[in-house]
């Protein structure tokens, strides 16, 4: 695999970084700042909304660059915006900083993995596209604890210090190692905006929403029910965060390697498997053992789902893929959101710490149900093209002259 994706991998780990680490610096944060724990935890909300906001937005605003050079400007934002979180006077600027770090998130995922995939030959694609991926997935299992532990040695600005030269790191690697040569222009917006039309970019779109959203709807919750539930002591929720960062790992690794194969086949085990998982886990999670092996389980399944997600939506823009790209990781976290808010009504009904392990497996069941319907959709349209191009073809066959248009 080329180098030029190791800068990509360094990227998406200080983006991982970044957006995962800050829930092990909420008690240090709030306190810093004389707030309520809830109140920080606007850093995550509006780090969600950012990227939801930010993906489509910066991509449309960067159709004059090339991918290279828009990559380039992401990181530089990146950087600015973690190096204002960490000297923030106020929390109002910190969430300022947050969300500028955030509007990096959608747009570097989502062109990153045009660049990625344009870096290799065809049928290693989604390969390429989870080796990009594969930083976020090492940010869960390395970041996130290394983040937590320098915030318990320091403070929490020590974080962010170190997330901001992650970033420095990951623009000089772009500046060295992607081949500007091999770093297409965006097309013009119309034409990003047009694939939209196509019903399939939409639905791939609602998989991604459903999909993996459902991991969100259990793990955001982890540590409660990990507590609560289990019986874990609270110091125990870091390495058991790990163990779902793992198996993140391992699943996203695999599926790029089986989704260049077969993406259906392999978006259909995925989900079936995480679906299973989840629904599982409101009865492992009475277990320390089952929980644990539960915990990985979902990891494996939740991000083996994610190449043959964003493979999906690529393939069906592929006249114009940089905005659906993009876009697609908007999708990402607007289902962690939802997923989130979810499991918290259940919660707030009186349901227990183990029932937004339902909704998550509910909703990922959805999206099987989204991708069943597409495929068949798509064969359908393509059985409609066949026939037309054979009555086209029997028409030639018995006109010796070719018909015109009069």
């Amino acid at each position: 695999m080329p180098l030029a994706l190791l800068a990509l991998a360094i990227g998406a780990f200080g983006i991982g970084t970044t957006e995962f680490a800050v829930m092990g610096l909420l008690p240090d944060m709030a306190a810093g700042f004389g707030i309520s724990i809830p109140l920080a935890g606007y850093a995550t909300t509006l780090y969600a909304l950012g990227v939801v906001v930010g993906a489509p937005l910066m991509t449309a605003l960067g159709t004059r660059f090339t991918r290279k050079q828009m990559l380039m400007l992401l990181m530089g934002l990146f950087i600015a915006g973690n190096l204002l979180t960490a000297v923030a006077p106020t929390f109002g600027i910190l969430l300022a900083g947050r969300i500028v770090a955030a509007f990096t998130h959608g747009a570097f995922f989502g062109i990153g993995a045009l660049v990625a995939a344009d870096l290799v030959a065809p049928q290693k694609r989604a390969t390429a596209i989870s080796l990009m991926f594969s930083g976020l997935t090492v940010a869960n299992v390395v970041g996130v604890p290394v983040g937590t532990l320098l915030s318990q040695h320091f403070d929490w600005r020590t974080t962010f210090y170190a997330i901001t030269t992650l970033g420095v790191i990951g623009l000089l690697g772009i500046v060295k190692l992607i081949p500007a040569q091999r770093a297409k222009a965006a097309s013009p917006i119309g034409s990003e905006l047009a694939v939209f039309r196509n019903p399939q970019v939409g639905l791939a779109m609602l998989m991604t929403i459903l999909g993996f959203g459902g991991v969100f709807a259990a793990v955001t919750y982890l540590a409660s029910m990990m507590t609560d539930v289990t019986g874990f002591a609270p110091s125990s929720v870091i390495w058991l965060t790990a163990v779902f960062g793992l198996g993140m790992v391992g699943g996203n690794l695999v599926s790029g390697r089986f989704t260049d194969r077969a993406m259906m086949p392999m978006l259909f085990v995925s989900m079936t498997g995480l679906a299973l998982s989840l629904a599982a886990f409101t009865f492992t999670a009475h277990s320390k053992i089952a929980a644990i092996i539960t915990i990985a389980l979902i990891g494996i399944f939740g991000f083996a789902t994610v190449p043959p997600l964003q493979k999906r939506v690529m393939d069906q823009a592929a006249s114009a893929p940089t905005l659906a790209s993009a876009g697609n990781i908007a999708a990402f976290n607007f289902g962690n959101a939802l997923a989130a808010w979810l499991g918290g009504l259940v919660i707030s009904a009186g349901l227990g710490y183990t029932a937004p392990n339902w909704v998550g497996a509910l909703m990922t069941a959805a999206a099987l149900g989204v991708a069943i319907f597409a495929t068949a959709l798509e064969r359908r349209q393509k059985g409609r093209g066949h026939a037309v191009a054979a009555g086209g073809s029997a028409v030639v066959a018995d006109e010796p002259v070719p018909a015109t248009d009069s």
